[in-house]
């Protein structure tokens, strides 16, 4: 099949292979490979439904600026020096954050009251503020859910978060509750994947509720430690809830139609497993930090769960360019640039975890997207600030309340966090949607997009 000719010369003999005759094999192998995968990937399996969500959306009351921010940790937190405090306002400016964003009743307190006690009646506000407006959306009784999945990376109580839901809606002495921690901003779409695998395997057809917040109240860092600083500067407070059906019957009301689901997880890496961290500084005082490797690792995280996801929903004319591609840098190494294939054939909106602005700067170089593609994410960011996993459903509400959704439409959503780990999320929308009441844009989406701040500092 391959021409080798063997040139005699002074040195060692070196061997030339003809490079056409190996790309033309390969092209039918890829292509008989990916009719292959097709065939043998189409087992039939249980379909689930996205019936609808909603994300809570604080009370004016608990609306903070920039200044205020700054303005009030000056003062409850006295052992802040001018230079830490100078370096908060150089992160706000640059965050991405617009100015008007939502953090917790019990930081406006004097002295702030960041008690177990205070931050349980936060998760509740934000988790009950969800659900009821879900359920009456979906008008689906507690009752009738046999599955709760929780994702909350910081808080731990007891009795847990989940167990809190279903006391508060009378669920079934059957229904199945979980709680992810830990997992960071990555943790929302991993509950989700975990729910649709639960409602695929069931045996009869049931609903699964999937809240996904985050905790602020009891996570303030009080210390001097820049790394762990940027927790006060990004996150706010926010929450989404859920409602996913393995029921037929539900395929005309549901919103979308989940197709596919990839994690993928590099803790087994000693640089990814570290890269983000909760622990103490050297006075004591807990927060969460970053490593150096912090970038790099999620380059490598990403790209693998984009090679991933690449198989399942990339046409194949990208498919060949990257055999192609692949191809032609095994035999010439650094000389050919990889290329970066065109999500954007497969997919129609792209809804990406917000970080903060360089995080989504780097999503935006890294996957060539347009700034219409990323107008979700960044106003997300600018709205309603980092909300941690819970952001993504955020960025889709911001889709639905500007009209994008359309019949047909497949969703991706991408979202990222410690460990480190990357999941992804593709959605086929069921029907058109249209602006609706219970939305957190409804009453503010014409005024957006707006401009953001320039680009934020990469390197803390």
């Amino acid at each position: 099949m391959f021409r080798i000719t063997m040139l005699a010369s002074n040195d060692l003999p070196k061997f030339i292979v003809n490079f056409s005759d190996i790309i033309a094999p390969l092209f039918g192998l890829t292509l008989i490979a990916l009719l292959l995968s097709r065939i043998f990937d189409s087992k039939p399996s249980r379909k689930v439904f996205l019936l609808d969500f909603a994300c809570y959306k604080p009370p004016a009351g608990q609306t903070w600026s920039k200044e205020l921010v700054i303005e009030r940790a000056r003062q409850a937190c006295t052992n802040l020096s001018e230079e830490t405090l100078e370096f908060m306002e150089k992160l706000l400016e640059k965050s991405g954050l617009g100015p008007s964003t939502y953090l917790p009743d019990a930081f406006r307190r004097d002295p702030p009251n960041e008690c177990l006690d205070e931050a349980r009646k936060e998760s509740e506000m934000v988790i009950f503020g969800a659900v009821d407006e879900l359920l009456a959306k979906t008008e689906v009784k507690g009752e009738d859910i046999g599955i709760v999945i929780v994702s909350c990376g910081v808080l731990e109580v007891v009795p847990s978060l989940s167990a809190m839901i279903v006391n508060r809606y009378k669920l079934g002495d059957k229904a199945a509750s979980y709680d992810l921690s830990g997992m960071g901003c990555s943790a929302g779409l991993a509950a989700v994947d975990l729910a649709k695998q639960l409602l695929q395997v069931h045996s009869t057809s049931s609903y699964a509720l999937v809240v996904s917040t985050e905790n602020i109240t009891g996570n303030r860092y009080l210390g001097e430690d820049r790394s762990m600083v940027m927790i006060n500067c990004y996150f706010r407070v926010g929450g989404a809830a859920i409602l996913l059906s393995n029921k037929p019957s539900d395929r005309h009301a549901a919103k979308y139609q989940l197709i596919h689901s990839v994690r993928t997880n590099t803790a087994a890496s000693d640089s990814s497993y570290n890269c983000v961290t909760r622990l103490e500084d050297s006075q004591g005082l807990s927060g969460v930090t970053t490593t150096k490797d912090l970038i790099q690792v999620a380059i490598r995280t990403v790209e693998a769960n984009l090679t991933t996801l690449g198989h399942l929903v990339l046409p194949i004319s990208e498919k060949i360019r990257l055999v192609t591609n692949y191809t032609a840098r095994r035999f010439h190494g650094a000389k050919v640039k990889p290329y970066v294939p065109n999500f954007m054939k497969a997919i129609d909106h792209v809804i990406t975890h917000v970080g903060a602005k360089h995080v989504l700067d780097g999503v935006e170089r890294k996957l060539k997207l347009s700034k219409a593609d990323m107008e979700a994410s960044r106003m997300t960011l600018y709205r309603f600030g980092n909300t941690a996993s819970s952001s993504v459903w955020y960025g889709l509400a911001y889709a639905e309340a500007k009209g994008r959704i359309k019949r047909g439409d497949r969703v991706w959503q991408i979202s990222f966090g410690s460990g480190f780990k990357c999941t992804s999320l593709i959605m086929k929308a069921m029907r058109a949607v249209d602006r609706e009441e219970k939305n957190p844009w409804s009453s503010e989406i014409d005024e957006f997009p707006v401009e953001s701040p320039e680009r934020g500092p990469e390197e803390h």
